[in-house]
Protein backbone atom coordinates (compact mmCIF):
# COMPACT_ATOMS: atom_id res chain seq x y z
CA UNK A 1 0.00 0.00 0.00
CA UNK A 2 1.43 3.42 -0.95
CA UNK A 3 0.52 7.17 -0.22
CA UNK A 4 0.80 10.18 -1.43
CA UNK A 5 2.06 13.12 0.80
CA UNK A 6 3.78 16.12 -0.66
CA UNK A 7 4.25 15.00 -3.75
CA UNK A 8 6.21 12.10 -2.46
CA UNK A 9 5.19 8.48 -2.82
CA UNK A 10 5.12 6.67 0.82
CA UNK A 11 4.91 3.50 1.45
CA UNK A 12 2.45 2.99 4.57
CA UNK A 13 4.92 2.53 6.94
CA UNK A 14 5.69 5.99 6.13
CA UNK A 15 9.44 5.35 4.45
CA UNK A 16 9.50 7.06 1.43
CA UNK A 17 8.88 4.77 -1.56
CA UNK A 18 13.24 5.63 -2.38
CA UNK A 19 13.89 3.98 0.39
CA UNK A 20 14.10 0.14 -0.31
CA UNK A 21 14.68 -2.84 2.59
CA UNK A 22 17.97 -3.47 1.09
CA UNK A 23 19.25 0.17 1.21
CA UNK A 24 18.55 -0.55 4.78
CA UNK A 25 20.52 -3.54 5.18
CA UNK A 26 23.41 -1.88 3.71
CA UNK A 27 22.72 0.91 6.49
CA UNK A 28 23.02 -1.58 8.85
CA UNK A 29 26.07 -3.15 7.41
CA UNK A 30 27.88 -0.27 7.21
CA UNK A 31 27.06 1.44 10.93
CA UNK A 32 30.25 -0.35 11.99
CA UNK A 33 31.96 1.49 10.12
CA UNK A 34 30.16 4.75 10.79
CA UNK A 35 31.05 4.38 14.50
CA UNK A 36 34.75 3.48 13.45
CA UNK A 37 34.99 6.17 11.56
CA UNK A 38 33.99 8.58 14.50
CA UNK A 39 37.55 7.78 16.12
CA UNK A 40 40.56 9.77 15.57
CA UNK A 41 43.45 7.31 15.66
CA UNK A 42 47.43 8.47 16.15
CA UNK A 43 50.15 6.11 15.31
CA UNK A 44 53.35 7.13 17.40
CA UNK A 45 57.05 5.30 16.62
CA UNK A 46 59.72 6.33 19.26
CA UNK A 47 63.33 5.01 18.39
CA UNK A 48 66.57 5.23 20.81
CA UNK A 49 69.60 6.72 20.67
CA UNK A 50 70.88 7.49 17.03
CA UNK A 51 75.05 7.30 17.97
CA UNK A 52 77.56 9.06 15.67
CA UNK A 53 80.76 7.25 16.24
CA UNK A 54 84.10 7.32 14.28
CA UNK A 55 83.72 4.11 12.64
CA UNK A 56 79.95 5.21 11.54
CA UNK A 57 81.65 8.22 10.08
CA UNK A 58 83.90 6.70 8.20
CA UNK A 59 81.64 4.06 6.86
CA UNK A 60 79.20 6.86 5.19
CA UNK A 61 82.11 8.53 4.00
CA UNK A 62 81.69 9.09 -0.18
CA UNK A 63 84.16 11.61 -0.89
CA UNK A 64 87.08 12.08 1.67
CA UNK A 65 86.00 15.02 4.20
CA UNK A 66 83.54 16.27 1.88
CA UNK A 67 80.50 13.90 1.10
CA UNK A 68 78.47 11.69 3.00
CA UNK A 69 75.67 9.21 2.82
CA UNK A 70 73.70 7.37 5.48
CA UNK A 71 70.87 6.45 3.63
CA UNK A 72 71.68 2.69 3.96
CA UNK A 73 71.92 2.27 7.67
CA UNK A 74 67.96 2.74 7.52
CA UNK A 75 66.78 1.07 4.65
CA UNK A 76 65.76 -2.01 6.58
CA UNK A 77 63.35 0.35 9.14
CA UNK A 78 62.13 2.46 6.40
CA UNK A 79 58.87 0.55 6.30
CA UNK A 80 58.21 0.41 10.10
CA UNK A 81 58.67 4.33 10.40
CA UNK A 82 56.65 4.63 7.36
CA UNK A 83 53.50 2.68 8.83
CA UNK A 84 53.85 5.85 11.76
CA UNK A 85 52.04 8.75 11.96
CA UNK A 86 55.08 10.40 14.16
CA UNK A 87 58.44 8.97 14.44
CA UNK A 88 60.71 9.99 16.81
CA UNK A 89 64.21 9.74 17.92
CA UNK A 90 66.98 11.03 19.85
CA UNK A 91 69.72 12.45 17.89
CA UNK A 92 72.39 11.85 20.58
CA UNK A 93 75.25 13.96 18.60
CA UNK A 94 75.74 17.68 17.33
CA UNK A 95 75.59 18.46 13.31
CA UNK A 96 78.40 21.56 13.02
CA UNK A 97 77.79 21.34 9.59
CA UNK A 98 81.74 21.39 8.87
CA UNK A 99 84.33 19.61 9.63
CA UNK A 100 86.05 18.19 11.43
CA UNK A 101 83.66 15.27 11.74
CA UNK A 102 84.58 12.64 14.91
CA UNK A 103 82.83 10.02 17.23
CA UNK A 104 82.69 9.45 20.73
CA UNK A 105 83.50 11.80 23.54
CA UNK A 106 82.60 14.81 20.96
CA UNK A 107 79.80 13.90 18.53
CA UNK A 108 80.21 15.85 15.00
CA UNK A 109 78.94 14.14 12.24
CA UNK A 110 77.97 15.46 9.07
CA UNK A 111 74.53 17.26 8.06
CA UNK A 112 73.83 14.17 5.78
CA UNK A 113 73.01 11.81 8.78
CA UNK A 114 69.98 14.19 9.14
CA UNK A 115 69.34 13.73 5.72
CA UNK A 116 69.16 10.10 5.79
CA UNK A 117 67.14 10.15 8.86
CA UNK A 118 64.36 12.82 7.10
CA UNK A 119 64.13 9.86 4.19
CA UNK A 120 63.99 7.40 6.85
CA UNK A 121 60.71 8.31 8.09
CA UNK A 122 61.62 10.35 10.93
CA UNK A 123 59.41 13.95 11.66
CA UNK A 124 60.28 14.46 15.33
CA UNK A 125 64.02 14.99 16.83
CA UNK A 126 64.70 15.40 20.55
CA UNK A 127 68.47 16.70 21.34
CA UNK A 128 68.66 17.44 24.85
CA UNK A 129 71.33 14.88 26.52
CA UNK A 130 74.68 14.86 27.46
CA UNK A 131 76.23 15.60 23.99
CA UNK A 132 74.43 18.63 23.23
CA UNK A 133 77.12 20.59 23.50
CA UNK A 134 79.84 18.81 21.77
CA UNK A 135 80.20 21.24 19.08
CA UNK A 136 79.73 24.18 21.75
CA UNK A 137 77.21 26.75 21.36
CA UNK A 138 77.66 27.25 17.23
CA UNK A 139 77.12 23.48 16.82
CA UNK A 140 73.91 23.60 19.36
CA UNK A 141 72.77 26.41 16.91
CA UNK A 142 73.59 24.45 13.50
CA UNK A 143 72.15 21.39 14.71
CA UNK A 144 68.93 23.31 15.18
CA UNK A 145 69.14 25.32 12.22
CA UNK A 146 70.01 21.95 10.31
CA UNK A 147 67.15 20.10 11.82
CA UNK A 148 64.57 22.55 10.91
CA UNK A 149 65.95 23.12 7.28
CA UNK A 150 64.95 19.83 6.43
CA UNK A 151 61.84 20.00 7.62
CA UNK A 152 61.84 17.95 11.04
CA UNK A 153 60.37 19.66 14.52
CA UNK A 154 62.65 19.73 17.10
CA UNK A 155 62.72 19.92 20.64
CA UNK A 156 65.25 19.85 23.84
CA UNK A 157 67.80 22.71 22.65
CA UNK A 158 67.31 26.20 21.84
CA UNK A 159 69.02 29.33 19.90
CA UNK A 160 68.45 31.75 22.72
CA UNK A 161 65.41 32.43 25.55
CA UNK A 162 63.26 34.17 22.41
CA UNK A 163 63.76 30.93 20.15
CA UNK A 164 62.68 28.64 23.29
CA UNK A 165 60.08 31.02 24.70
CA UNK A 166 58.25 30.69 21.16
CA UNK A 167 58.77 26.95 20.49
CA UNK A 168 58.96 25.48 23.62
CA UNK A 169 57.24 23.19 24.88
CA UNK A 170 56.48 21.77 21.35
CA UNK A 171 53.24 21.77 19.87
CA UNK A 172 52.29 18.97 17.34
CA UNK A 173 49.27 18.96 15.13
CA UNK A 174 48.28 15.82 13.59
CA UNK A 175 45.19 13.78 12.74
CA UNK A 176 42.97 16.00 14.60
CA UNK A 177 45.38 15.38 17.80
CA UNK A 178 47.20 18.20 19.87
CA UNK A 179 50.39 16.98 21.28
CA UNK A 180 53.12 18.80 23.16
CA UNK A 181 56.29 17.20 23.64
CA UNK A 182 58.74 17.91 26.34
CA UNK A 183 62.56 17.28 26.70
CA UNK A 184 65.27 17.51 29.26
CA UNK A 185 68.56 15.70 30.20
CA UNK A 186 70.12 14.73 33.16
CA UNK A 187 73.49 16.98 32.01
CA UNK A 188 76.13 17.55 29.28
CA UNK A 189 79.09 16.20 30.00
CA UNK A 190 80.24 19.00 32.08
CA UNK A 191 80.55 21.12 29.24
CA UNK A 192 79.25 24.64 29.75
CA UNK A 193 75.93 25.81 27.90
CA UNK A 194 77.41 28.96 25.52
CA UNK A 195 74.95 31.83 26.05
CA UNK A 196 72.45 32.61 24.38
CA UNK A 197 72.02 28.89 23.84
CA UNK A 198 69.77 26.76 25.87
CA UNK A 199 69.51 23.00 26.81
CA UNK A 200 67.35 21.83 28.88
CA UNK A 201 67.87 20.30 32.28
CA UNK A 202 66.41 18.20 34.44
CA UNK A 203 65.19 20.97 36.63
CA UNK A 204 62.14 19.59 39.10
CA UNK A 205 61.16 23.31 39.18
CA UNK A 206 61.30 24.43 35.70
CA UNK A 207 59.88 21.10 34.34
CA UNK A 208 56.98 21.93 36.63
CA UNK A 209 56.52 25.59 35.14
CA UNK A 210 56.52 24.19 31.44
CA UNK A 211 54.62 21.17 31.89
CA UNK A 212 52.16 23.90 33.52
CA UNK A 213 52.21 25.85 30.53
CA UNK A 214 51.63 22.38 28.87
CA UNK A 215 48.34 22.06 30.29
CA UNK A 216 47.53 25.23 30.25
CA UNK A 217 47.44 24.53 25.89
CA UNK A 218 45.38 22.00 26.53
CA UNK A 219 46.84 19.42 24.18
CA UNK A 220 45.30 16.30 24.13
CA UNK A 221 48.51 14.38 25.20
CA UNK A 222 51.75 15.40 26.83
CA UNK A 223 54.56 13.24 25.75
CA UNK A 224 57.90 13.82 28.13
CA UNK A 225 61.02 12.65 26.33
CA UNK A 226 64.14 12.40 28.89
CA UNK A 227 67.73 11.47 28.93
CA UNK A 228 68.17 9.61 32.29
CA UNK A 229 69.32 6.53 34.18
CA UNK A 230 72.87 4.85 34.55
CA UNK A 231 74.56 3.53 31.30
CA UNK A 232 74.34 0.22 30.59
CA UNK A 233 72.18 -1.03 33.53
CA UNK A 234 69.30 -2.86 32.67
CA UNK A 235 66.64 -1.66 35.40
CA UNK A 236 66.04 1.97 36.27
CA UNK A 237 66.94 3.39 39.30
CA UNK A 238 65.21 4.84 41.95
CA UNK A 239 65.95 8.53 40.38
CA UNK A 240 64.25 7.35 37.32
CA UNK A 241 61.05 5.92 39.13
CA UNK A 242 60.68 9.03 41.25
CA UNK A 243 61.41 11.68 38.02
CA UNK A 244 58.46 9.37 36.53
CA UNK A 245 56.31 9.63 38.98
CA UNK A 246 56.99 13.56 39.19
CA UNK A 247 56.08 13.83 35.45
CA UNK A 248 53.31 11.94 35.60
CA UNK A 249 51.78 14.05 38.82
CA UNK A 250 52.22 17.39 36.95
CA UNK A 251 50.35 16.42 33.58
CA UNK A 252 52.74 13.66 31.37
CA UNK A 253 50.48 11.42 29.71
CA UNK A 254 53.79 9.32 28.96
CA UNK A 255 57.71 9.29 29.54
CA UNK A 256 60.14 7.78 27.19
CA UNK A 257 63.52 7.61 28.44
CA UNK A 258 67.10 7.45 26.77
CA UNK A 259 70.65 7.30 27.33
CA UNK A 260 71.51 3.63 29.36
CA UNK A 261 72.41 2.53 25.73
CA UNK A 262 70.18 -0.43 26.67
CA UNK A 263 66.91 -1.43 26.68
CA UNK A 264 65.45 -1.07 29.95
CA UNK A 265 61.89 -1.71 31.65
CA UNK A 266 58.49 -0.32 30.27
CA UNK A 267 55.95 0.03 33.06
CA UNK A 268 52.60 1.75 33.62
CA UNK A 269 53.51 3.40 36.95
CA UNK A 270 50.54 5.24 38.82
CA UNK A 271 50.04 8.30 40.81
CA UNK A 272 47.60 9.46 43.07
CA UNK A 273 45.98 13.17 41.83
CA UNK A 274 45.11 16.13 44.55
CA UNK A 275 41.34 15.33 43.80
CA UNK A 276 42.31 11.93 45.10
CA UNK A 277 41.80 10.21 41.00
CA UNK A 278 44.57 8.15 40.35
CA UNK A 279 46.24 8.69 37.05
CA UNK A 280 47.71 5.50 35.04
CA UNK A 281 50.83 6.31 32.42
CA UNK A 282 53.17 4.01 30.10
CA UNK A 283 56.90 4.79 31.21
CA UNK A 284 59.60 3.52 28.93
CA UNK A 285 62.58 3.86 30.86
CA UNK A 286 65.22 3.66 28.17
CA UNK A 287 64.84 2.50 24.84
CA UNK A 288 68.93 1.18 24.10
CA UNK A 289 70.37 2.25 21.21
CA UNK A 290 68.85 2.36 17.70
CA UNK A 291 72.47 3.04 15.98
CA UNK A 292 75.63 3.20 17.41
CA UNK A 293 78.74 1.59 17.60
CA UNK A 294 79.28 0.87 20.98
CA UNK A 295 80.35 -2.80 22.29
CA UNK A 296 79.60 -2.92 25.87
CA UNK A 297 77.32 -6.07 26.47
CA UNK A 298 73.70 -5.34 25.29
CA UNK A 299 74.45 -2.06 23.40
CA UNK A 300 73.98 -3.66 19.80
CA UNK A 301 70.52 -3.18 19.50
CA UNK A 302 67.03 -1.35 21.11
CA UNK A 303 64.04 -1.06 20.36
CA UNK A 304 61.09 1.01 18.60
CA UNK A 305 58.24 1.54 20.97
CA UNK A 306 54.62 2.02 19.04
CA UNK A 307 51.57 2.70 20.49
CA UNK A 308 47.81 4.32 19.19
CA UNK A 309 46.83 7.13 20.55
CA UNK A 310 42.44 7.15 19.72
CA UNK A 311 39.90 9.71 21.00
CA UNK A 312 36.09 10.09 19.78
CA UNK A 313 36.13 12.66 17.26
CA UNK A 314 34.69 15.94 19.41
CA UNK A 315 35.85 14.30 22.93
CA UNK A 316 39.49 15.62 24.88
CA UNK A 317 39.60 11.95 26.02
CA UNK A 318 42.85 10.11 24.82
CA UNK A 319 43.21 6.32 25.35
CA UNK A 320 46.08 4.00 24.62
CA UNK A 321 46.05 0.88 22.52
CA UNK A 322 48.31 -1.48 20.37
CA UNK A 323 51.07 -0.83 22.64
CA UNK A 324 54.02 -2.72 21.54
CA UNK A 325 57.67 -3.40 21.38
CA UNK A 326 60.24 -4.18 17.80
CA UNK A 327 63.39 -5.41 18.56
CA UNK A 328 66.23 -3.74 16.41
CA UNK A 329 69.58 -4.95 15.82
CA UNK A 330 73.00 -2.98 15.14
CA UNK A 331 74.54 -4.81 12.17
CA UNK A 332 78.03 -4.06 10.72
CA UNK A 333 78.31 -5.56 7.56
CA UNK A 334 82.11 -6.02 6.66
CA UNK A 335 82.32 -7.31 3.03
CA UNK A 336 85.71 -9.40 2.10
CA UNK A 337 86.45 -6.16 -0.22
CA UNK A 338 85.41 -2.40 0.58
CA UNK A 339 84.47 -1.21 4.02
CA UNK A 340 81.82 -1.72 6.48
CA UNK A 341 78.56 -0.48 6.42
CA UNK A 342 75.70 0.02 9.29
CA UNK A 343 72.63 -1.13 9.57
CA UNK A 344 69.49 -1.02 12.22
CA UNK A 345 67.79 -4.18 11.40
CA UNK A 346 64.16 -5.07 12.82
CA UNK A 347 65.05 -8.45 14.12
CA UNK A 348 61.34 -10.00 13.35
CA UNK A 349 61.36 -9.19 9.93
CA UNK A 350 64.93 -11.46 9.06
CA UNK A 351 63.65 -14.24 11.76
CA UNK A 352 60.66 -14.53 9.61
CA UNK A 353 62.51 -13.82 6.36
CA UNK A 354 66.06 -15.07 6.69
CA UNK A 355 67.22 -13.92 2.99
CA UNK A 356 65.89 -10.28 3.56
CA UNK A 357 69.66 -9.22 4.31
CA UNK A 358 71.68 -11.71 1.57
CA UNK A 359 75.58 -12.35 2.75
CA UNK A 360 74.66 -12.12 6.60
CA UNK A 361 77.52 -14.39 8.21
CA UNK A 362 76.15 -17.09 10.63
CA UNK A 363 78.38 -15.46 13.41
CA UNK A 364 76.78 -12.48 12.87
CA UNK A 365 73.09 -14.03 12.74
CA UNK A 366 73.74 -16.35 16.02
CA UNK A 367 74.62 -12.97 17.34
CA UNK A 368 71.04 -10.95 16.58
CA UNK A 369 69.21 -14.05 17.78
CA UNK A 370 71.40 -14.08 21.21
CA UNK A 371 70.74 -10.04 21.38
CA UNK A 372 66.62 -10.52 20.72
CA UNK A 373 66.71 -13.15 22.72
CA UNK A 374 68.18 -12.04 25.58
CA UNK A 375 66.24 -8.67 25.39
CA UNK A 376 62.54 -10.96 24.99
CA UNK A 377 63.38 -12.69 28.24
CA UNK A 378 64.15 -9.57 30.59
CA UNK A 379 61.27 -7.50 28.86
CA UNK A 380 57.74 -8.79 29.07
CA UNK A 381 55.73 -6.90 26.94
CA UNK A 382 54.05 -7.77 23.72
CA UNK A 383 56.11 -7.50 20.54
CA UNK A 384 55.08 -6.05 17.36
CA UNK A 385 55.66 -8.19 14.41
Amino acid sequence: MMLKTGGCLQHANGLPHFIHHSSLIILFLLFPFFLFAQTDTLRLIFAGDIMGHAPQIKSAEVVAGKKYDYAPCFKYVKPLLDRADLAIGNLELTLPGKPPYNGYPMFRSPDALAEALKEAGFDILTTANNHSNDSRGAGVVSTINTLRTLGFQQTGTFKNATDRGSTYPLMVYKNNFKLAFLNYTYGTNGVPTDPPTIVNLIDTVQIKKDLAEARARKPHFIIVVMHWGLEYQLKENDEQRRLAKFLILHGADMVIGAHPHVVQPIRTESVTLPDGSVKKAIVVYSLGNFISNQQQPNTDGGILFQVDLLKQKGSPKVTTANAGIIPIWRYIHKPATGKSTFYALPVARLEKNPDLFPGMADASRAKMKQFAAALRARLDYPEIK
